[in-house]
């Protein structure tokens, strides 16, 4: 269990992620600065800082605690159960606590700003890293050694970027189909080698 301290601070954080991420989505990226994004999270110029290095950081946060949350809650699974296996059942776990389709959406086009690109990277290259090492440690591999850990985790972040703008750029998709099931259908796809 977190303490006080480290509950308040993970708020803050939060704070600060979604004003960055509202204000962007408001007004652009461009037209949005840190004292404003502070503010509005109720915070000072300073603490901001204490948190992020800039405002594209902030932006990125939501997908860097959802990416948190997923390996979380896939390094908890129980031991025995196969690789694929908790990573499926960890994003049905994860999923319907944190996907909010408005927000994945306008999320969407906000990274298409090139200047939020590199920080887009920067996240996705820490999330793959600390799936890795939490696939490695599952294995008792190290991924040094083995590259099934790096292997698996980008084959499955990769798959899973894949099938949500797919979800979403495909016309009533997101009524016929939950993404849930879309991902979990996926990685049982992976584990049966993509034959049909």
């Amino acid at each position: 269990m977190t303490g006080l301290r480290e509950r308040k601070k993970a708020a803050t954080r939060e704070a600060l992620g979604d004003a960055a991420w509202s204000l962007c989505v408001e007004h652009g990226l461009d037209r949005v600065t840190v004292d404003q994004i502070a503010r509005a999270a109720g915070v000072s110029l300073r603490t901001f800082f204490n948190y992020f290095s800039s405002k594209e950081e902030a932006v990125v946060a939501g997908d860097t605690a959802t990416a948190l949350a997923f390996v979380e809650e896939f390094a908890a699974r129980p031991l025995g159960e196969p690789v694929l296996v908790a990573l499926r059942e960890a994003l049905r776990t994860i999923y319907p606590r944190h996907v909010d389709l408005d927000r994945l959406r306008q999320l969407r086009q906000l990274r298409r700003d090139p200047a939020l690109l590199p920080h887009v990277f920067a996240a996705y290259s820490a999330r793959e890293q600390a799936l890795t090492a939490a696939i490695a440690v599952r294995c008792g591999v190290d991924p040094e050694l083995d590259p099934y850990p790096a292997v698996t985790a980008s084959t499955i972040l990769a798959s899973m970027r894949a099938v949500v703008q797919w979800w979403l750029d495909t016309p009533q998709a997101t009524d016929r189909f939950d993404v849930t099931e879309l991902v979990g259908r996926m990685i049982d796809q992976l584990g049966d080698g993509f034959t049909r």
